[in-house]
């Protein structure tokens, strides 16, 4: 069971919802032609490329946690933000969270190391209905805790990625996003590169109503055992 606080203009209530769906929305940069370099780069240190762009990984949504300690397998594990949509009984709602992704095993296959990892999400939603016109000028940012110092990790604004009723048009056979579910919709590139941290806090801002959601956890390595 997941918690929200939904802040809309109606007001703001808290419920608790059992999502039974989990989808990642991949290679959803707005650039096409970035978005193709990037594909081509990690094809040469082995990632494979996906079968389309933008591609829809599916992930159990018991993955999905909203805990302050994510537990990993080894220090090959890094973060991502991304805005998150969440539908709901009552429509769309937007919130964000961290696509945990464990990144050796992301050279064996892309959509195998989604699954390997817990999937933070905050506890904050905004109906998007209020943000949708202004999704350009949302931004999102993140700050890792890398060798004990608070680093800024990713930041920008989310004009870089579809917007999400595209993503939601593009998908295979006009499936959309049925309600209890949820969908990462992307994320902005790693400032200095991808890496490992012991602490990942992230930021969705609304410039144009003057708000923002935060989320936060610490992550805890787990030893290899062979």
């Amino acid at each position: 069971m997941l918690t929200f606080d939904r802040i809309s203009e109606a007001g703001t209530d808290r419920i608790g919802v059992t999502l039974d769906g989990l989808v990642i929305a991949g290679w959803a940069g707005r650039d096409a032609a970035a978005v193709q370099h990037h594909i081509e780069e990690l094809a040469a240190i082995g990632v494979p490329p996906p079968s389309s762009v933008p591609v829809y990984y599916r992930a159990a949504a018991a993955n999905l946690t909203q805990a302050p300690r994510l537990e990993v397998l080894g220090p090959e594990t890094s973060g991502e933000v991304e805005p998150v949509l969440v539908s709901l009984a009552d429509g769309l709602w937007l919130g964000l969270g961290s696509d945990h992704t464990d990144r050796k095993a992301e050279a064996m296959g892309i959509a195998l190391s989604k699954q390997l990892c817990g999937k933070p999400i905050g506890h904050g939603l905004w109906r998007f209905a209020e943000v949708e016109d202004h999704w350009d000028s949302l931004l999102i940012r993140a700050v890792a805790t890398i060798g004990g110092q608070e680093v800024l990790y990713q930041e920008g604004a989310l004009s870089a990625l579809r917007h999400p009723r595209d993503l939601l048009a593009r998908r295979p056979g006009g499936a959309g996003l049925p309600p209890p579910s949820l969908m990462f919709c992307g994320t902005l590139a790693a400032i200095g590169g991808i890496r490992p941290a012991s602490r990942f806090a992230m930021e969705l801002h609304d410039p144009v109503r003057g708000r923002s959601l935060h989320h936060a956890y610490d992550v805890a390595e787990l030893p290899v055992v062979s």
